[in-house]
């Protein structure tokens, strides 16, 4: 069989188990997306795949842009580390650091994408 476009892809069709507030970072598997509305539990909604985003990140150091990022699904927030140090979980990659982030910022900007 050959190939049938759908869609661009920018966004995937989700049903959450639970509810999903607007902005939640969502593990799908081996990838990410993020929510840009709130999705009830068991309604059909849609996961940004692709997009720049404002983040919560690891406290401290300074992210140059274009670094890769990988989410710490239990600390809720963007972090340089691909594996966590604590439970040696993967983390799964985020993508990369649109601009550059100082030390004392909370949140990084962040350009999805989904490479190894």
């Amino acid at each position: 069989m050959s190939a049938t476009f759908i869609h661009d892809g920018c966004y995937l069709d989700y049903t959450p188990p639970a509810d999903v507030l607007a902005g939640a970072v969502v593990v799908l598997a081996d990838a990410l997306g993020i929510t840009r509305r709130p999705i009830p539990a068991g309604t059909l909604g849609a996961l940004a795949m692709e997009g720049v985003f404002d983040v919560a990140r690891t406290p401290g150091g300074v992210i140059p842009q274009g670094t890769r990022l990988f989410w710490d699904a239990a600390g809720q927030r963007a972090t340089l580390t691909g594996v966590d140090p604590v439970t040696a979980i993967a983390n799964r990659t985020l993508g990369i650091a649109a601009l550059d982030s100082p030390d004392t910022a909370v949140a990084i900007r962040v350009r999805l994408n989904h490479f190894g």
